[in-house]
Parts: structure tokens; C-alpha cells; sequence
């Protein structure tokens, strides 16, 4: 028996298997990731950057399950043939009829099965060197819950904190400008983090894409220098934090943005003046506070908001429930807050938010010294592995 033969033929069939497989770590220098599940599964979430191209609809997809469960696989298959076939050509005639012979795509589906192996078949018969994706999204999906589980312990955050009115995010969005390194959760989130935090004509994304976000934030970040986040209680809207961030958050040290009820008062006006262009969108809002306000007190809000006198409305607000509500939650939460260095604001237009932005800055050179363990540990700590490599410990999903 000629074991060298045989041994240099499997080694050949290994290397035409792994031409045609693409790892994780491969996304980031891919010009173009398709995603051929369908439509709904897309919408859910998606590896970022990656473009729609299903093999079959969200109705096909369930019309192929129905027949699979009452025909059996041979039906499901044959009729799923077709709807992928006229799928494949519909997208051959359309997005992929400009692309050069040199095309490199990566598809995934589900799990790198049959939907995205189909379409790479075809793509490469074309003549393209199209690879599927080991693992498909849900080898991804475990990728982001490591990226979280294993970067979150590591960031040197600086957690802006301040009663509502106090313009956090915009003081976050200043620090971005002038070069600081941010993580805006509630970009993240489409959500400003309030009972009234809806955004208008936005819904918010899925808790999986939520986390996605999150992740590839946090892969941009460079561990050795410092991250300013906001303050956030352990949900933006109906999206829930991850775990070892927030952790991470309520452990780190605070910056406390102070104005006083009138300059906050101000700057809600502005911010939020939207919310009267909807009266009873916004009186349903606050119906929501119930059992946390007296009936009374409800019922004086949502006149004020059907008569559009948001000023009252939104002081109110502020004094009754909202400052309680942050000495409360903030103070119990969030340990280092009792130690946190102040930034006293006297206004919060764009002026005095940069100002705030660019003293806050400062702060951090001024107390970089008593910060370095903190970086010098980060650095021992490994920074997330490949998740295709066998020997990593991989959380479940």
C-alpha cells in the first residue's frame, strides 16, 4: 500500500477545501461580504459591511421548511433547487454584473451550509474566487460574545456621569471630535436612555445587532488609551447591556458633568423639542411612569404636553423624577461616582459643550499617573484570539 500517495492526495483535497473556506479573521480584509440568508435574517443581524443576497426570500425560505416538514428533503430540495436557481441568476444579472474577474468575495449563511455553499459554487464556476465562511453567522454570533467577554475587562474607561439635561452624549460626541477615544452606547442603541428616549422614525435595532455594534466598536479601540462611555443604567430602551461591560463601567472612574436646573432646562428644550411635535405620543410616554409618580402628577404632565407647555413639563421632569431617580440608581450603581472629578458648566450650547469636552480631556492628562497600573494590566491580558482556533475557550451562544 502506498501510504505517500494517498497522504499527498489528501493533502491535495485539504488545500481545495481550504480555498474555498474563509476564517473570521479573514472579514477585515475582504472588499465585499455577502450574506445570503434571507431578508428577515439579515434584518436581525448581520456581519458589518456585509451586503443582502439571498439564495431564497424570507416566504421561499418558509415555503421550502413547510415542504421539508410535510414532504420530507427530497421535495424541500427540489423545489428549494429551482427558487435558488432563479435567486443566482436574478443576482448575477443585477449587484454582481459589474464585478471584475479579480472579485474576491466571502458569503455566509446560517452556519455555512447549503444556502452560502450553493452561491459559492456558482460564483466560482463564473470564474471568482468566492470562499464561504467557516461557521456561517453562527460561528460570527460567537465571535461577538468573545469579542465583548474578552475586550470589556481590558478598556480604561472614564465614565461620564450627570443628572439628565446635563448634555452626556453631546459631551461624548465633543470628545470624539477633538480626538479623544469614545464608545457611544446609545448611538449603538438608536436610543437616548430615557422613558422618552425614543428616537423619531427610528426603531431600535435588535439585541444581537445591539451587540454587534457594541463589538465592533470595541475592536476599533486602541486598550492602552483611555475610553470615555456614558453613563448608562443596565438598559438603553428595550436593549440590555452586556454583562461584562457594564461590569466594567461600574467599576471605572467617573467624570460628573454639573449644571444647574436651569441650564439643563435649556438644553432639554432643545434637545427634546421634538417630542412636541407627536402631543399624545408623548402623553402615552408618560403614562408609562405609572405607579412611579401619583396619578395627579401624571395626569398635570400630560395636560401640559397636549398644550405643548413643554418647559414646565420638562422641569418638572427633571426635579421629581429624573434627580431622584439618578441619586438613586447612579450613586447605588456606579462605585467610584462618591470620588468623581466635577466639571462645573455655566452653559450648554455648542460653546460651553466643547469647553466641557476639552476640560474633561485635560483631566485625564492631569491624572494619567495613577492610571498606568491599570494599563500595564490590560497589557498582560490577551486580547481576543481567532475564533476558529480550536484551542480558545469559547462561550456558548
Amino acid at each position: 500500500m502506498r501510504f505517500e500517495d494517498r497522504s499527498s492526495g489528501d493533502s491535495e483535497r485539504e488545500e481545495v477545501i481550504d480555498r474555498r473556506h474563509a476564517r473570521i479573521a479573514e472579514l477585515a480584509g475582504c472588499e465585499t461580504i455577502i450574506d445570503a440568508r434571507s431578508p428577515a435574517e439579515f434584518a436581525i443581524d448581520h456581519i458589518p459591511g456585509a451586503i443582502n443576497c439571498p439564495v431564497l426570500s424570507t416566504e421561499e425560505r418558509a415555503i421550502v421548511g413547510t415542504l421539508y416538514n410535510q414532504q420530507g428533503a427530497f421535495e424541500a430540495r427540489r423545489v428549494g433547487g429551482g427558487l435558488v436557481a432563479a435567486n443566482l441568476a436574478r443576482h448575477l444579472a443585477t449587484t454582481m454584473a459589474d464585478r471584475p474577474a479579480d472579485w474576491k468575495p466571502i458569503v455566509y449563511c446560517w452556519r455555512g451550509g447549503l444556502r452560502s455553499g450553493s452561491m459559492v459554487q456558482w460564483l466560482r464556476l463564473v470564474g471568482w474566487n468566492a470562499r464561504q465562511l467557516s461557521g456561517g453567522y453562527k460561528r460570527y454570533r460567537k465571535h461577538v460574545i468573545a469579542s465583548i467577554e474578552t475586550l470589556a475587562p481590558q478598556l480604561r474607561l472614564r465614565v461620564l456621569c450627570g443628572p439628565t439635561g446635563s448634555a452626556k452624549t453631546r459631551v461624548l460626541q465633543a470628545l470624539a471630535a477633538i480626538g479623544a477615544q469614545t464608545l457611544d452606547l446609545e448611538d449603538c442603541a438608536d436610543h437616548k436612555g430615557s422613558v422618552l428616549g425614543d428616537l423619531p422614525g427610528i426603531e431600535q435595532p435588535s439585541q444581537k445587532r445591539f451587540e454587534t455594534r457594541i463589538a465592533s466598536a470595541l475592536a476599533d479601540l486602541d486598550l492602552s488609551r483611555t475610553v470615555y462611555v456614558e453613563a448608562e443604567s443596565r438598559k438603553i430602551g428595550k436593549l440590555a447591556l452586556p454583562t461584562p461591560l457594564l461590569d466594567r463601567m461600574r467599576a471605572s472612574p467617573c467624570v460628573e458633568i454639573v449644571a444647574d436646573v436651569d441650564t439643563r432646562l435649556d438644553y432639554l428644550l432643545r434637545d427634546y423639542a421634538y417630542l412636541g411635535d407627536d402631543v399624545e405620543g408623548l402623553a402615552a410616554k408618560i403614562a408609562s411612569l405609572h405607579g412611579l409618580q401619583s396619578n395627579e402628577t401624571l395626569a398635570r404632565w400630560q395636560q401640559w404636553a397636549r398644550d405643548h407647555e413643554l418647559a414646565p413639563l420638562f422641569r418638572e421632569l427633571m426635579t421629581l423624577h429624573y434627580d431622584a431617580l439618578y441619586a438613586r440608581s447612579q450613586h447605588g450603581n456606579f462605585l467610584r461616582l462618591a470620588e468623581a472629578i466635577e466639571v462645573p458648566v455655566a452653559t450648554l450650547d455648542e460653546d460651553g459643550i466643547l469647553d466641557a469636552a476639552r476640560r474633561v480631556a485635560h483631566l485625564e492628562d492631569e491624572h494619567a499617573d495613577e492610571h498606568e497600573h491599570e494599563s500595564a494590566r490590560a497589557s498582560h491580558e490577551p486580547r481576543l484570539v481567532d475564533d476558529d482556533d480550536p484551542s480558545a475557550t469559547r462561550p456558548s451562544s
